[in-house]
């Protein structure tokens, strides 16, 4: 067995740490750079708070800063001595902590002056005062009143002895003082009533920040999951009936495969933009795919006349993508709404704009409300007003029901 020296295991060498392969002792009694902000934070201190602390305590000591401090009551300067150091020690020394216990801090500045002023040392040190004021009206959270209330009567009996031991100043100057120190302790709580909007401002834009990310997100898995489900439950019911026709079957079984692999393959693409870190880099939806859209209403037994005019801008931003959530929601409630009905597509590209109209003749249900009620047209109406154009759902000419867009290209997302 190996044994260590004495000092080793007391830490108390530096040979302790002189040694290879061996943990030092007590490490983390060790003040090292990096502990020290930790310790800063821990003990409640603050960037200003400490150096002004020591530079007072330093300069109170300066024989030509003598006697060259706060004066209140008048009384005749006195030597410093032994109890001029502790006034100055009581002011001075309890800033350093001032943030993490205000009252006390501000209790011991309070007594350190009052010994100052009455034995006539008239310190720097009594700047101290005010700022302590300043760090209660801005860290202390309750009992405020109560706190301002006593430090106030504790002033009146110290403002009568000044005035009996002193020279006899006019109450005036004492009034003037203590308004002095209102307008510090004020300031502090201005102080901390900003910091406190800042915080809350903060909180309500995280929560609007979060409500719309979990709206655009909904909105998301509205526009994947209701169209490409609905689809499959058409094919589904249609499927029943062919029974009969082995061929006609098959091809509809294969259009709800090939329906739900879409379904996922879009699923896929909004987890990704969830987490963008993992999974496969799908892209977004296109108006290129706009085509195979109308073919997937088709054989979910929907006639659909598809119209595209115009060349896609080069950047069309997200417009392209809400011209796709457009078309396709249109499409979804044409299924549930009016299966069997004859419905037009029309998309022109322009220059600066996309444009697109899908109208669906009239059938015996009514479609959703186009103000906005339907969870469907109100994402589609906030799409589109984001990128600041403009979004038209309701009944149109011969009795059809037509949804409008014109989508401005470029547009950030």
């Amino acid at each position: 067995m190996v044994r260590r020296p004495p000092c080793e295991l007391r830490g108390a060498c530096p040979c302790a740490v002189m040694i290879p392969g061996r943990r030092r002792p007590y490490s983390s009694r060790v003040i090292t750079p990096r502990r020290v902000p930790q310790l800063w934070r821990r003990f409640g201190l603050t960037a200003w708070y400490a150096p002004l602390g020591l530079l007072l305590l330093a300069a109170s000591f300066v024989p030509a800063f003598h006697t060259h401090g706060t004066q209140l009551g008048g009384v005749a300067p006195h030597s410093f001595d032994v109890l001029a150091v502790v006034a100055i020690v009581l002011q001075c020394l309890p800033l350093l902590v001032c943030r993490r216990w205000p009252v006390a801090g501000l209790a011991v500045v309070a007594a350190g002056f009052a010994l100052d002023q009455l034995r006539g040392y008239h310190s720097l040190a009594g700047t101290a005062l005010p700022l302590a004021l300043l760090s209660v009206g801005c860290h202390l959270e309750r009992h405020r009143r109560i706190t301002a209330f006593a430090f106030s009567a504790a002033y009146v009996p110290l403002a009568l002895v000044l005035s009996r031991v002193g020279s006899g100043e006019s109450a005036g100057e004492f009034v003037t003082f203590y308004l002095a120190l209102v307008l510090a302790w004020a300031l502090g709580a201005w102080l901390r009533s900003s910091r406190a909007a800042e915080a809350e401002r903060r909180r309500r834009v995280a929560e609007d920040t979060r409500a719309a990310e979990r709206a655009r997100i909904a909105r998301e898995l509205h526009d994947v999951v209701t169209h490409h489900v609905t689809a499959m439950v058409v094919q589904a019911e249609a499927a029943r009936y062919l029974t009969a026709a082995p061929e006609r079957l098959e091809t509809a079984l294969t259009a709800v495969s090939d329906t739900g692999r879409r379904a996922v393959t879009d699923l896929r693409h909004l987890l990704d933009l969830l987490d963008p870190g993992h999974g496969t880099e799908a892209g977004p939806p296109a108006v290129g795919r706009l085509l195979t859209l109308v073919e997937q209403t088709r054989r979910a037994g929907q006639p659909v006349e598809f119209t595209e005019e115009g060349t896609p801008a080069e950047s069309t931003g997200s417009a392209d993508v809400v011209a796709y959530r457009v078309v396709q929601e249109a499409l979804t409630n044409a299924l549930k709404y009016a299966r069997g009905s004859r419905t037009s597509v029309r998309v022109r590209h322009g220059e600066r704009e996309i444009l697109v109209e899908v109208g669906t003749e009239s059938s015996g249900e009514q479609p959703p409300d186009p103000g906005g009620s339907g969870r469907g047209l109100a994402g589609l109406r906030e799409r589109v007003d984001v990128l600041g154009g403009d979004f038209h759902a309701g009944g149109g000419p011969d009795d059809r029901f037509v949804v409008r867009a014109r989508i401005p290209a470029g547009s950030p997302s």
